[in-house]
């Protein structure tokens, strides 16, 4: 058996490299020279991102990227979505014949507005077998093995089954499906949703409201999910409504302590250097404001989110969602 490769040694890479390992099956994860490989291999954990979760013995440190990919078939992208395009042509020439991609980025490319099966695809062509993996996953729970489940959404039937199989051990579950267009909108959107929840209940709004957007929050994904292709029931399922619920109900959640940080009226810049790690909704809230712009869906939530990070705009969010003209539900 040949290891599963992945690329990215911050909190979700690492807990993904651990769940991959945890049944036993050879794994490679690879850091950049700032995530100090050196030391992960040494101390058999990462405390910078993941305190507290040991490395499984079949957990391999490989510092030198060729090496890592060259190592494997199967190569799992956890980057962030501005750069997936960057690490794909990078490593386009390290692959052999048989290589299979897969990736755990969310969020739309920012210069383009694609996602990232559309970027894979023009990187490396229709030949290649490509997935997915999403659903609600805080990378610190799966670090220390508590249950949890995904999506494993693939062009390949055959793929997706591999990487489910690999990665399902002890109380992690993942279930496979062909929408891999729905299983990509559900991360893209959630994230600018949960700032959207943050800033709700950092003013102090209550749970009624915070629930107001999380539902209305899901009529936007569906809406722009269904204009892009995807199947209604996945953006009912872990990818969509999973995730948005856990993303917008947590304080793990980076983004959702983001819009927290922006209710108390701390600047966009500190509030983002004061979580530490890349606040992915910051960037989603441009490119989902204007990809549902060139395809004529309305979506009042993530716009105002966008208005307030990149405009400048005051915060009035709910006020703004509230005062709207009556429409029906649905």
């Amino acid at each position: 058996m040949r290891p599963i490769v992945v690329l990215g040694a911050g909190s979700w890479g690492t807990a993904l490299a651990i769940q991959f390992a945890r049944g036993g099956g050879p794994t490679v994860l690879w850091g950049r020279e700032e995530d100090d490989p050196a030391l992960l291999a040494r101390e058999r954990r990462n405390e910078r991102y993941l305190p507290g979760a040991e490395f499984p013995a079949s957990l391999a440190i490989e510092p030198d990227l060729a090496k890592a990919v060259g190592s494997g078939e199967d190569i799992v992208l956890v980057v962030p979505s501005s750069v997936l395009r960057i690490v794909l042509k990078q490593i386009q020439p390290m692959l052999g014949n048989r290589a299979r991609i897969a990736w755990a980025s969310k969020g739309f490319e920012l210069a383009t507005g694609k996602l990232p099966h559309q970027v894979a695809g023009e990187v490396f062509g229709p030949s290649v077998p490509i997935a997915v993996l999403s659903g609600p996953t805080f990378a610190r729970e799966v670090g220390l093995g508590l249950p949890t489940a995904i999506a494993v959404a693939s062009n390949d039937d055959v793929f997706a089954l591999s990487l489910a199989e690999r990665i399902s051990s002890g109380g992690f579950r993942a279930y496979t499906q062909p929408d891999i267009i729905g299983v990509e909108i559900g991360g893209a959107i959630k994230n600018v949703i949960a700032i959207a929840t943050g800033v709700s209940d950092g003013l102090g709004y209550g749970s009624n409201s915070r629930v107001f957007l999380i539902t209305r929050g899901l009529a936007e994904m569906v809406r722009l999910g269904i204009a892009l292709g995807a199947k209604r029931e996945t953006l009912m399922g872990l990818a969509g409504l999973g995730d948005l619920v856990l993303t917008c109900t947590d304080d793990q959640s980076r983004n959702r302590r983001f819009g927290r940080a922006l209710a108390a009226g701390k600047p966009v810049d500190q509030a983002i250097a004061e979580i530490g790690q890349v606040v992915e909704g910051y960037h989603a809230a441009k490119a989902v404001h204007a990809v549902a712009a060139k395809h004529g869906v309305d979506m009042p939530i993530c716009g105002h989110v966008y208005r307030v990070l990149h405009e400048g705009v005051p915060i009035k969010l709910v006020e703004t969602m509230l005062q709207r003209e009556i429409t029906p539900e649905n």
